[in-house]
């Protein structure tokens, strides 16, 4: 298994055989709901890949809805005949831009792709009163189902309430955040060193990678209200300290980890 880090949420992963674009974040600006004045993000360098410069991409993974994930000028600027797979709210949108494969999955449902990989939607961030976004748990199963390199990519929330652990026993791969991002009225909504502690207590992966990080300027109403705590050197001292033998990686933006 190959993982690149882009920067903040989006990933190229490559395992069975795929090379899976994941939330991809690839021009400037980024604007929720199309407010710049309640949210606007710049990268602070430009990203390791922009739509021209991408490898061949197989597969295109959605997380959510949110423009954070769902990126709309990004996906606008790719190849529409690329799969997608996403979570409800976010094959909405790949749907109106003009996507020809798009297969929405949600909570436990598994999708497999090309009969090598199967991705499995894990009940992710709650957003507004109803709509659960995903995680997603990835597995190569060319050699049969028992076998394989597996992933498990959740960029908001680790949720213990869900018993994954009774359907995930274990990861080869952990991507998830250890910087907590807490909102007005909705709390934390990204989880902070001792949720992603828990995570890794829970599916025991060899390898730890922080997502939901990078530098960017950002304006608007949403970052004055939000609270951040947290940082990678906090999550990795808690994690020497827990006993768990994970591995903590930090790759840089652009750089390509070998997990083997």
């Amino acid at each position: 298994m190959q993982l690149t880090r882009i920067d903040m949420n989006s990933w190229i992963m490559q395992i069975a055989g795929q090379t899976v674009l994941i939330d991809p974040w690839l021009l400037d600006p980024l604007v929720f709901y199309g407010k710049p004045w309640l949210y606007e993000a710049y990268h602070v360098h430009p990203p390791a890949f922009t739509p021209d410069t991408l490898p061949k991409i197989d597969l295109i993974l959605i997380s959510q809805g949110l423009d954070d994930h769902c990126h709309r000028p990004t996906l606008a600027k790719l190849d529409r005949s690329i799969p997608v797979v996403a979570s409800p709210d976010a094959a909405k949108v790949v749907k109106q831009l003009g996507y020809s494969q798009v297969t929405a999955i949600t909570n436990w449902e598994k999708y497999i792709f090309v009969d090598r990989l199967q991705i499995t939607a894990i009940p992710g961030a709650i957003v507004g009163a109803q709509t659960v976004e995903n995680g997603y748990h990835l597995k190569d199963i060319s050699m049969g189902e028992s076998i394989g390199e597996t992933a498990y990519y959740e960029p908001h929330l680790f949720r213990a309430e869900v018993q994954m652990e009774q359907r995930i026993p274990t990861v080869d791969v952990a991507i998830a955040p250890v910087i907590a991002q807490v909102f007005p009225l909705l709390g934390e909504v990204v989880q902070g060193p001792q949720q992603a502690l828990q995570l890794v207590k829970t599916l025991h992966p060899r390898v730890f990678v922080p997502t939901t990080i990078g530098e960017v300027t950002v304006t608007g109403l949403l970052p004055m209200l939000t609270k951040s705590y947290g940082s990678v050197a906090e999550f990795r001292e808690l994690l020497l300290n827990s006993g768990e033998p994970t591995e903590l990686l930090e790759p840089q933006p652009g750089e390509t980890l070998n997990i083997l």
